[in-house]
């Protein structure tokens, strides 16, 4: 049996899933301030007479993070930049605590400008000050040579309650996105911890000790452990169980777009032929562009508990979500109060629903249920704008796929996936307002609890080689090795893959299924006055993104028990 737990703004969502097919789903309310109760809530409910022992795996998921960024609700920074000649690290700034310090390492790895040791002082003297314990540290050539962001962590760790390594964080050649991945990293630790906590104590209280996997952006899972180290890749964690959800559900030889209609936000993702779309530089968030590989998802601050005001006379939804809809208690009116007044929903105060959305009908001269249609149609024409939006955004630029480049291919969804709590009362009126063919997709309320319980393990891996130098180095793996003047890409990509193997088995990938693939394999030969003196090679390889294999009979069951 596999447990699927996804912990969202508004709700945690837990499934217990068998060969059978879905065996138990549970929702319960997510309390952010109270995180331990909610997973364990959840986990209780779902695990109730079952034998600890018949359960093979854990695999969560989240927004958390992602409503953080989406809402602007971040803790404060502090950046440690360093770039040398030739770039102004200023062009980059992440906030007020942003601090850039000699020091450069060039193209090569090689050192050509120390760091000043006082400078780095004075800065940790100014942490102290401000009380600002998350750091980030980004030296332009780190994924060359480390030894600078290494040093500087030295002198101003116990100045901080984390740290963040820029070589760490991305194998990846791109300074700016570095420095944005960095920030997002240490900006989304405090509430990945607390998470992270609250999982493994609700998870030790009912007697489940086995290894416990997160979902990342990539649509692929990790140890749930490794991710403190690595926060950001866990960012649109929820929005990637959205697609995997889905993927299974796709009409074939077609595009799809996905929306996940959640409390907070909703999430958007497409698929070319069952196929997620991928962000091949890495995802966009807010003034974000970073280096983190994900599923070419878009979130926004607009869901079934938005906030709705009046703004100038006009109607207003989100971003903010200030707590659940009036219906069950909350103190502001939402979309989920309009459609108590429009749709017949029984399982709330709909009197309480009907007061918030008469205080807003007051202001416009309507109606309570003119205002509760025009707050609905509002939002699902809101949905619809930034769909069209996205589908513009990715055919604006080469069109990636988790597995390969459509050259010249335009995407042009007639579909749309519908999941989350209101996916059928969202389904029906955009289906009337639109060409797009609406479907909901299977056990729609928990689907993405399903997906991330079904995503496999995934990794990359990256090297650089110089044979010049004879250095192979993969610095996000700790691991490098004296090559000889003959060394080739070939032999590059072997060692690659051999790596990735590794990896992917210590975080439980099957090894019976295990499809690898190269994303990168560049050479170029560096020249001295009119010789060739060595190569320059570059290669990236990855476990493919996907659902786990035997799951045919599962996925049977749950699109019968639509």
């Amino acid at each position: 049996m596999i447990i699927g737990l996804d912990v969202g703004g508004t709700h945690t969502d837990v499934v217990l899933l068998g060969d059978e097919g879905l065996l138990r789903e549970i929702k319960v309310p997510t309390d952010p301030s109270n995180l331990f109760d909610s997973v364990l809530t959840g986990m209780e409910a779902v695990t109730a007479g079952v034998d600890p022992r018949g359960i093979d795996r854990v695999v969560l998921s989240t927004t958390l993070t992602t409503n953080a960024i989406v809402q602007n609700k971040l803790p404060p920074v502090a950046m440690i930049v360093s770039a040398g000649p030739g770039i102004d690290p200023e062009l980059y700034r992440t906030g007020p605590n942003y601090h850039v310090v000699s020091g450069a390492i060039d193209h090569r790895g090689r050192e050509v400008e120390p760091i000043d040791k006082n400078e780095i002082q004075s800065v940790a003297e100014k942490l102290k000050e401000n009380n600002t314990r998350l750091v980030g540290i980004v030296t332009k050539f780190s994924v060359r040579n480390p030894k600078q962001e290494l040093a500087i962590k030295e002198i101003i760790k116990e100045y901080a309650d984390q740290v963040f390594l820029g070589h760490q964080i991305s194998g990846r050649l791109n300074f700016p996105r570095r420095i944005a991945t960095v920030f997002l990293n240490a900006a989304v630790y405090p509430i990945h911890k607390a998470f992270y906590q609250a999982v493994t104590k609700s998870l030790e209280t009912k007697g489940l000790t086995l290894p416990i996997r997160i979902l990342k952006a990539d649509g692929g899972n990790m140890q749930f452990k490794s991710s403190l180290n690595f926060p950001g890749q866990t960012i649109l964690s929820g929005p990637a169980a959205s697609v995997m959800g889905a993927m299974a559900f796709a009409p074939e030889g077609e595009d799809s777009l996905v929306m996940d209609i959640g409390g907070t936000t909703t999430d958007m993702a497409i698929f070319v032929n069952q196929v997620p779309l991928l962000a091949p530089l890495g995802i966009t968030l807010g003034t974000h562009q970073t280096l983190i590989r994900a599923l070419e998802t878009h979130s926004i601050g607009l869901g079934g508990d938005s906030a709705v005001s009046l703004e100038g006379g006009s109607l207003k939804i989100g971003p903010e979500r200030l707590g659940p809809a009036m219906a069950y208690g909350g103190p502001v009116p939402t979309p989920t109060d309009a459609l108590f007044i429009t749709a017949d929903i029984k399982n709330g105060d709909r009197e309480n629903a009907l007061k918030g959305i008469t205080q807003l009908a007051g202001g416009l001269g309507l109606t309570a249920e003119e205002t509760a249609r025009k707050i609905f149609d509002l939002a699902c024409q809101k949905l619809l704008e930034e769909a069209r939006l996205m589908v513009r955004r990715v055919n604006s630029k080469p069109v990636y796929t988790v597995h390969e480049l459509l050259e010249g291919y335009t995407v042009a969804p007639k579909n749309i996936l519908v999941l989350g709590g209101p996916a059928p009362h969202f389904a029906d009126r955009i289906q009337k307002i639109s060409d797009f063919r609406m479907r909901l997709v299977p056990r729609w309320p928990v689907a993405n609890a399903i997906g991330a319980a079904l995503a496999r393990t995934t990794c990359e891996v990256r090297l650089f080689a110089d044979t010049e130098q004879g250095l192979l180095t993969a610095p996000n793996e700790n691991f490098s090795q004296q090559i000889p003047p003959q060394f080739s890409r070939e032999d590059a990509v072997d060692i690659a893959l051999k790596l990735l193997k590794e990896k992917a088995l210590a975080r439980g990938a099957n090894p019976d299924f295990l499809e690898m693939e190269v994303l990168e394999s560049a050479q170029f030969n560096m020249v001295r006055g009119f010789y060739t003196a060595g190569k320059n090679i570059r290669v990236a390889v990855q476990v493919k993104p996907g659902l786990i294999h035997g799951n045919d009979r599962l996925l049977a069951s749950l699109a019968r028990g639509s």
